[in-house]
């Protein structure tokens, strides 16, 4: 039953007044701030700003009530408002009856698909999204996002367009054409948001800033745009059309909103499950996440998923249960039913520069710098998502796909081309990587195999061993230390059969050490073992030493390189330290 309905594990929790207090305190303190973004990610999701208070008022209580996540705060958010607009804008004019139909198609599509994935416990296709895929992407989309706001901020008509193009030319036209009051408010906005960020202030700085500018617009009679007449009431239920045609023209932006919007989700909701050490089950979020779209979706919501700034505020409020977010839901159902007038007056200029404050808070340089030092390669990846991303607006999901594939691509070579390397003693005793100035034996070779053997890196195996026996023509023993290779295959098994029977028809043979029982198991099945010889298997290389030692000649061990060092004997002569 709990799995069905999991917020049967908080609501006794209720029962204490101390839990419920600090859940409505917190959900009170949510809604402050989902009330002027959720108007804000309306807009540049192309829709009219009441569509975002729709999209406030069910998903973060059914997200919650369905979710496993205790803090994450569900409803618009800013990278799936504009994956939305990229993805209907297309098929119907902007702010038309049939744009904002298929938004709300487009919102009920994702959550039909995230439901799906979790019922089928799909969760792990997120790990498809690597780090430097996602920050790079995040990136382009905050950088995209600011500057769709530009015209608001000056007051000019929008321009036509790609995105990078379109802010030119507004930028062009307001040269000469710049609407002052416009920007004027832009600027108080801005400025009240930075300054109240830095003073102690007991409400939110995005409510105070929405607040004063509305009132300033009012008591001035402010000449530039406004959000106008904001219908009252609560969404009526609305069945929405799903043709197969529209869905099949929706289908890639909405799996890119599936893709992204958990992925966005589950990284704050681990960040907080840690700090409070609670269970997160990511199918079960997949399917709070879709319930909160599906249900949505029935009163006219746009696609929602969770939110970064909001779910923290929540922990940093001191919630406790999912409860704030219902708590924040009831609070956007009675601004719907009695607030909506006041909102009247409200500048666009300030939505603008309340979406620009929030997506500069996306914006992350460091991971890709630490990705970069870790690895080049990861760090181009990151890059590459950038740039392609922002080359390819406003088909977004072109540039998730460019990333997703360079990583994919990228594995696949690692794994079709493990590390190879001959071990040697060094003068502590422990083997080391031969290049690191170490001498090699000239009859016995030690190689590692970090990586599958598989049919990707199977030639790979057999072009180093001939290698090895190319470049070493006294060599009679080779130990494969095989502690690297976790698995193997049928074409892994054949390559590894060809190096045994190539070693003996030139008179060499293989010997094994520290094998996992993955391959052990594989051997054993598929008769290899038997061929090769259970008398070629060891447990250390020490103990494949000892034995190879003493069939070369009795006193090789003591002038052998990969022998232990004297001083690294005990007492009684017994080896302390090895491998």
């Amino acid at each position: 039953m709990k799995r069905f309905f999991p917020f049967i594990h908080w609501l006794p929790e209720l029962g204490r007044p101390s839990v419920l207090r600090a859940d409505v305190l917190a959900g009170l303190t949510v809604a402050t701030i989902l009330v002027p973004q959720a108007m804000a990610y309306a807009e540049l999701a192309g829709l009219p700003p009441v569509y975002g208070l729709y999209a406030a008022f069910l998903p973060p209580a059914v997200a919650a009530l369905f979710g496993s996540s205790r803090h994450l705060s569900t409803g618009p958010v800013a990278i799936a408002s504009l994956i939305s607009a990229t993805t209907v804008q297309g098929l119907a004019p902007e702010g038309s009856e049939l744009y904002i139909a298929y938004s709300l198609v487009l919102g009920l599509f994702v959550g039909l698909i995230r439901i799906a994935l979790g019922a089928l416990r799909l969760g792990l296709l997120i790990d498809l999204l690597s780090g430097p895929v996602v920050v790079g992407f995040t990136n382009a989309a905050a950088f995209i996002i600011a500057i769709s706001q530009l015209h608001k901020v000056f007051g000019v008509e929008p321009q036509q367009g790609g995105h990078l193009l379109a802010a030119l030319r507004v930028i062009d036209v307001a040269l000469f054409e710049v609407h002052w009051p416009t920007l004027g408010m832009a600027v108080l906005a801005g400025g009240l948001l930075v300054v109240l960020r830095h003073v102690r202030w007991e409400l939110p700085s995005m409510l105070t800033t929405l607040v004063v500018t509305t009132l300033v617009s009012w008591l001035t009679g402010f000449s530039g745009e406004v959000v106008g007449e904001v219908p009252r009431g609560l969404p009526r239920p609305l069945v929405p059309d799903l043709d197969v045609e529209i869905l099949s023209q929706l289908f890639v932006g909405a799996l890119t909103l599936t893709m992204l919007g958990l992925m966005e989700a589950m990284a704050i909701a681990k960040t907080l499950a840690a700090r409070t050490r609670q269970h997160l089950d990511i199918n079960q979020e997949l399917i709070g996440q879709g319930m909160a779209n599906v249900v949505g979706g029935f009163f006219q919501s746009y696609a929602t998923s969770g939110s970064f700034s909001r779910s923290a505020v929540n922990y940093q409020s001191g919630a406790r249960t999912g409860f704030s977010s219902v708590v924040a839901s009831l609070v956007i159902a009675a601004t719907l039913l009695w607030l909506t007038p006041l909102l009247h007056y409200l500048p666009q200029a300030t939505l603008a520069v309340v979406i620009i404050a929030a997506v500069v808070g996306l914006v992350r340089i460091q991971p890709l710098v630490t990705a970069w030092r870790i690895r080049a390669h990861d760090g181009l990846i990151g890059v590459a998502t950038f740039v392609g991303t922002l080359a390819l607006a406003p088909d977004l999901h072109l540039g998730v796909a460019l990333g997703v594939g360079a990583s994919l691509v990228l594995n696949f070579y690692r794994t079709m081309r493990p590390r190879v390397v001959f071990l040697a003693r060094h003068l502590d005793g422990t083997m080391r990587e031969s290049n690191a100035g170490l001498r090699p034996d000239q009859q016995l070779a030690i190689m590692r195999f970090d990586g599958q053997l598989y049919f990707g890196s199977g030639r790979y195996f057999e072009d180093k061993v001939l290698e090895t026996i190319a470049s070493a023509p006294e060599l009679r023993y080779l130990i494969l230390d095989a502690d690297g290779i976790n698995r193997i295959d049928a074409s892994g098994e054949q390559a590894l059969r060809n190096v045994v029977e190539r070693l003996r028809e030139v008179g060499l043979d293989l010997y094994f050490t520290r094998a996992k029982r993955q391959l052990t198991d594989a051997l054993e099945r598929s008769g290899l073992m038997e061929q090769i010889g259970r008398d070629h298997f060891f447990r250390w290389n020490q103990h494949a030493l000892d034995y190879l030692w003493a069939r070369l000649h009795p006193d090789y061990k003591a002038r052998c390189p990969l022998n232990v060092p004297r001083s690294q004997e005990s007492q009684d002569g017994e080896i302390e330290y090895y491998i």
